[in-house]
């Protein structure tokens, strides 16, 4: 028995064995090389009350000091595995023998770097600056419509489309009539009835601000979208209901993998592509999930059937195929076997925990009523 007790001592002391987890608490910080570009990097590691690791990631000092909450820390030995799923990022690294540098690589989509960290001190840590402000927001009760709007055609042929917040300006890009109905309701272009060919095949820029100070929340935009086309488009339309085939996004057996949101809770969400297949959402709720993949990537209306409140932080990567992105106006090329991404629907349950359910339920129709070409501006 006191040989057994030896061996399993000499055994737990040896240099990386994976009974001793290294102690990472600290501040880490290190250089990632894109594209020649140099970005300083940095982990704050910390313990919470339950003596569980946490931590926060600052991807890029030099360009902000924006920081992003890391998902569950995995140490095993001297290996460490911290996921940032806002998004949708990686780190994998091996801690040296005096637990001063971790040596890795970074992963984001399918693209590995390699990353290498150093313990700092007080004398060595980096100066983080302070992260950007938010924007002051417009009360809460106000009824705000844009005072200025400028509305033009957008260029002939130019590709995709946009919705953009830039503080109190708003402002879209090759949009046609139906996509900014599509925005402004919260519906699919399905559940717009009647109305003529411009309506989908007529693209316009618009660029607007709003006659109250302060950014608008998600529901002060859409009703500032509403008056616009009632005011320059001079849209009418009533309400119907139609059984319509939907998605339905739900829950996965195992349970949903979001990240809570530590953003603004009355804020503006942000859902936008950083390339087809790339969707980071900050402070998005199920319903602004649904309605962007609703508008931008599936050809039929998607619903929120997962019963989650609140907001999340997430990134979804998956690779599309050529029947998605028909509202952006673009046709991703066919999946290959050069493709890292799984499909949309294991996407869905491998990075989120839901599920993306094809089903029939009853949707609201909106039936153009009237809507001529805008006014001028």
């Amino acid at each position: 028995m006191k040989k057994l007790m030896l061996g399993i001592i000499a055994l737990a002391t040896l240099p990386g064995s994976t009974l001793l987890a290294q102690n990472i608490v600290g501040i880490w910080q290190g250089t990632l090389t894109v594209n020649n570009m140099p970005y300083r990097a940095v982990f704050k590691i910390t313990t919470t009350d339950a003596d569980k690791l946490t931590a926060v990631m600052y991807p890029s000092i030099d360009q902000s000091g924006q920081s992003l909450p890391a998902g569950a820390i995995t140490v095993q030995g001297s290996a460490v595995k911290i996921p940032v799923p806002g998004i949708g990022g990686n780190y994998e690294g091996k801690v040296s023998a005096d637990g001063n540098t971790m040596t890795g690589n970074w992963t984001l989509g399918d693209q590995t770097l390699p990353l290498n960290f150093t313990r700092a001190t007080a004398q060595t840590a980096w100066a983080i600056p302070e992260p950007p402000a938010r924007p002051k927001p417009m009360p809460a009760d106000a009824d705000p419509s844009f005072e200025v709007a400028t509305i033009k055609p957008s260029k002939p042929g130019q590709p995709g489309k946009a919705f953009r917040v830039n503080g109190r300006e708003f402002s879209t890009i090759n949009t046609s009539v139906s996509d900014m109905m599509v925005f402004a309701y919260g519906i699919h272009a399905r559940q717009v009835a009647g109305g003529p060919d411009w309506l989908e095949k007529d693209k316009y820029d618009v660029l607007a601000k709003p006659d109250v100070d302060g950014q608008p929340n998600d529901k002060q935009l859409k009703s500032m979208v509403q008056k616009l086309l009632a005011d320059r488009f001079k849209l009418t339309f009533h309400r119907d209901k139609k059984e319509l085939s939907v998605y339905a996004i739900v829950v996965a057996k195992n349970g949903s993998k979001l990240t809570k949101s530590e953003g603004d809770g009355n804020g503006l969400p942000s859902l936008f592509f950083r390339g087809l297949g790339n969707l980071p959402a900050r402070n998005a709720t199920m319903a602004d999930f649904a309605g962007v993949m609703q508008s931008a990537v599936l050809d039929k209306p998607v619903v929120d059937q997962t019963g989650l409140s609140g907001r999340f932080d997430f990134t979804l990567m998956w690779t599309p195929d050529e029947f998605q992105f028909g509202g952006l106006g673009v046709k991703p090329p066919a999946p290959s076997d050069k493709d890292t991404q799984p499909d949309l629907y294991t996407a869905f349950q491998q990075q989120l925990g839901l599920r993306l359910e094809s089903t029939k339920a009853q949707a609201e129709v909106l039936v153009i009523d009237k809507v001529e070409k805008p006014s001028e501006n």
